[in-house]
């Protein structure tokens, strides 16, 4: 006597397109949190604290410290999670905060 069985049908799912797609999921971010993130970044690169007579380290004359780009750099490292994006975030503040320099702008004490 053959037994009858019935067969399940299952689907198959792959592995590597469940873990894309929830990665992918998880990382995106809206164009507005990005757009905001933007501004930031370079409102930031152009606060300097800039001084009104320049003083000497080291023989070096100082006229200014970029106050806004190293909080930029630590709150790109504590709040970006993506390394991509960070590398992207840091080559933004490092231009903005170059061409920010030799523009007018600032904190003068």
């Amino acid at each position: 006597m053959p037994q009858t069985q019935t067969r399940k049908i299952r689907h198959r799912t792959y592995a590597r397109n469940r873990k894309r797609n929830a990665v992918s999921q998880h990382l995106s971010e809206g164009d507005g949190v990005y757009f905001l993130k933007l501004v930031v970044v370079v409102l930031l690169g152009t606060l300097w604290l800039k001084l009104a007579v320049p003083m000497e380290w080291n023989g070096i004359p100082v006229a200014a410290f970029p106050l806004g780009a190293l909080l930029a750099l630590v709150a790109i490292r504590l709040f970006e999670k993506n390394q991509y994006d960070r590398k992207i975030w840091f080559a933004v503040l490092v231009i903005v905060t170059i061409l920010s320099y030799f523009i007018p702008a600032g904190i003068v004490i």
